[in-house]
């Protein structure tokens, strides 16, 4: 072989006991973008793999948009493609734990992206080895949190399994990739390609030039839910143990369906739109866009419930062990075990997180009206903030103060006492 074509494919057969070539397989993380799609093409044509593309839809395709993703992969001339629903599976072993734990990274991202890599990658992982892959690739870049978020997860369930990833190898640029395609008779729009959006069951990601720079919001045309709802609206939020199980009193079968029925209701009011700006996990920082409506209904309803059900005690150690959580997550470490020992935790915290909560939303703001609840510690039984008193008396608070401040006068006493021996002597 002599041309540099030829070269590829031969780099890339196994030698089968007749001398003939086999051609290797790839497991390509498919989502239809420009990113994979350059992949796609470039795996096949420059490097002469069989492409298996793989999509992974955790909540944010339709059906009509799964069908185009499928046309759109086998147009690009792959060998096969598959589509997986993790969208329930996601929601179990993923989002609830993040409501459990009120994530919320920074204080602002309900790790929209973050968390459905994992499922997106454990999918991948299975699929390689299930039609025994030589490869795995995927699009991430170089400079960003998937690349080992999808790297570590394939090392550690497809050991020894390859790892191709041309975006970041070739240090490509966006328009460096449409004119790749261009030049394959392949045409992406140019204007399609300004930002990078990835939709799931828990929030959209959009990534494009005014990302790139620490000032710049973004368009209004960026965002792929405009706003055009005006006004107010109540909604009520139900949880069962935790989980959004109703919307307006109407239940639904599984959370996940409450979750894109809120979504409806209250993503055109561009509620739940923000930058994020966070420490990757490879020590850079970064700006991403992000519209997530019902994630942040949810988690804010669900954290004002538990203000209300839970002790003092209880939310202290929930808030510390779900900040560990979130970010261990983040930085792709679902498989370590201490993230199980930590849903535990987090799911026996929520027994009495039962209740429903009343919010008013309004365009691109809401506010949390209240709560209702059997389990409701503020109780007027016993007793009224700032008013009155029924389990205790006015003695009873007397006694309990000299006590709960002994330690701490006997401390300060001690000290003067002390400081006033020093000095004589000195």
């Amino acid at each position: 072989m002599s041309n540099k074509k030829e070269k590829s494919l031969e780099a890339v057969t196994l030698s089968s006991g007749e001398g003939r070539g086999e051609v290797k397989k790839v497991v390509l993380a498919f989502s239809g973008g420009l990113d994979t799609s350059y992949c796609a093409i470039y795996l096949s044509k420059e490097l002469g793999y069989e492409v298996h593309t793989l999509t992974v839809n955790t909540g944010g395709f339709g059906a009509e948009e799964v069908k185009d993703i499928e046309k759109r992969a086998l147009s690009l001339g792959v060998a096969s493609h598959k589509t997986i629903d993790e969208t329930k599976n996601y929601y179990e072993k993923v989002i609830r734990y993040l409501v459990f734990g009120n994530v919320l990274k920074n204080g602002t991202y309900p790790l929209s992206v973050s968390a459905e890599r994992m499922s997106q990658a454990l999918a991948s992982a299975r699929y390689a080895n299930e039609i025994k892959a030589d490869a795995v690739a995927h699009g991430s870049t170089g400079a960003g949190n998937d690349q080992v978020r999808f790297d570590m997860i394939i090392q550690i369930l497809a050991p020894g399994t390859e790892i191709i990833t041309p975006i970041r190898d070739k240090k490509l640029s966006r328009e460096e990739e449409v004119e790749y395609l261009k030049s394959k008779g392949i045409i992406f729009s140019a204007e399609k390609a300004k930002y990078s959006i990835n939709k799931g069951i828990w929030g959209t990601s959009v990534g494009g030039k005014e990302t790139l720079n620490s000032l710049g919001q973004l368009p209004e045309e960026a965002w792929p839910t405009q706003v055009t709802k005006q006004g107010s609206e109540e909604v009520k939020l139900g949880f069962d143990k935790g989980e959004l199980v109703s919307v307006n009193g109407k239940k639904f079968p599984h959370s996940v369906d409450a979750i894109h029925h809120l979504q409806t209701i209250a993503g055109p009011y561009g509620i739940g739109r923000d930058i994020h700006i966070g420490d990757t996990i490879i020590g850079i920082k970064g700006r991403v866009g992000f519209e997530a409506a019902a994630p942040v209904l949810i988690i804010k309803a669900h954290h004002a419930l538990e203000k209300h059900v839970l002790t003092k005690w209880q939310l202290s150690w929930k808030d510390q062990l779900a900040q560990f959580y979130g970010n261990w997550l983040h930085e792709g470490q679902y498989l370590d075990p201490i993230m199980r020992d930590m849903e535990a935790f987090l799911t026996s915290s929520q027994q009495n997180v039962t209740g429903e909560v009343s919010i008013t939303l309004y365009p691109y703001r809401y506010q949390i009206n209240g709560i209702s609840s059997l389990y409701d510690l503020m109780s007027a039984k016993f007793g009224k903030y700032g008013e009155m008193n029924l389990g205790w008396t006015a003695d009873d608070v007397k006694g309990f103060t000299k006590i709960f401040g002994n330690q701490v006068g006997i401390y300060h006493q001690v000290k003067a006492e002390a400081e006033t021996k020093y000095k004589a002597k000195s």
